[in-house]
């Protein structure tokens, strides 16, 4: 099982260093502009290899993604101070255009995962650039690892337990759906009420504050994120390979909002599977909609 990741900054190389500890493929190649970094990255992750589950690791051109059954897409531009997200979109939409023809043409079996931003309309633009070709986002399977891992702190329980989707957008009309959110098999509210631990409106503002701006904060105190979106990469990339029929909020084209955005979807070998909407409030579905109106939006000042 080979694996291909293009972008080989802290994104891309903590993606492939979580492969190589979960031991998702048997094959990793890294590729980037950079390829003094992608040496120097497939080299130090390589070693990891013999002390967890033995994956080859090298780096390459784009013709060494042959025979890759997944393609990670890291690479692009990351957002200044000051420059708006339409600033963004247009530069990494012309990287993708560059990016996305080469790496079609060397590995045309593959899925594409994207999660470059703005994720969702990338996903877009990459779905028109490779027609035929399964692509998914990685849209909000961190947020929603977010969203589970406040509320199992909250709850005092293991962060397994605790289930949760954020819908929509990846970013700041993303929707934490309440309405749906369990711990241990039991609705949120019951869950606190039986535990005895308070669950009013101000502790479900500071878990949304926590979902919501995790990636500021994060950015804040170190000048980026990537151990979460790393792993989150590798669980999408793992239920892809092993047909694991996994539920995940990746993003994908989505014709009822127009766009790309994130919904719970069954992911296996082929990429998505399957859609499913879970039952929202009317609030909540009010939101979903808004996040979708953002986003197309967006996709329309782009021409997409």
């Amino acid at each position: 099982m080979k694996v291909g990741v293009v972008g080989a900054g802290f994104v891309g190389s903590t993606a492939a260093y979580a492969l190589v500890l979960r031991g998702v493929c048997s094959e990793l190649v890294l590729v980037d502009r950079d390829e003094d970094r992608a040496q120097a990255e497939a080299e130090d992750i390589a070693h990891a290899a013999p002390v967890s589950h033995g994956t080859r690791v090298w780096h390459g051109e784009h013709s060494e993604l042959a025979g890759a059954q997944v393609v990670i897409l890291t690479a692009g531009a990351n957002q200044k101070p000051g420059e708006s997200r339409l600033d963004l979109l247009e530069k990494n939409a012309d990287i993708f255009r560059e990016l996305v023809p080469q790496i079609t043409r060397a590995a045309p079996d593959a899925v594409l995962l994207v999660t470059s931003n703005p994720v969702d309309l990338l996903t877009d633009l990459a779905t028109q650039l490779a027609p035929g070709q399964p692509v998914i986002g990685s849209g909000t399977v961190l947020d929603s690892a977010r969203f589970r891992h406040l509320m199992a702190q909250h709850a005092g329980v293991d962060g397994t337990h605790a289930h949760g989707y954020v819908l929509g957008e990846h970013g700041d009309s993303e929707v934490l759906a309440w309405s749906s959110a369990m711990v241990a098999g039991m609705p949120v509210a019951d869950f606190m009420q039986a535990q005895n631990l308070p669950w009013n409106d101000e502790v479900r503002t500071e878990i949304d504050r926590g979902t919501r701006h995790a990636a500021a904060s994060i950015i804040e105190g170190k000048r980026a994120t990537y151990y979460g979106i790393g792993a989150a990469l590798a669980r999408i990339t793992e239920a892809v390979l092993r047909d694991r029929r996994a539920v995940l909020t990746v993003s994908a084209p989505t014709p009822e909002y127009g766009v790309s955005l994130s919904l719970p979807r069954i992911v296996g070998r082929q990429g998505v599977l399957s859609t499913l909407h879970p039952k929202l409030t009317g609030d909540e579905q009010q939101k979903l909609e808004q996040s979708a109106g953002v986003l197309r939006g967006f996709k329309q000042q782009l021409g997409l």
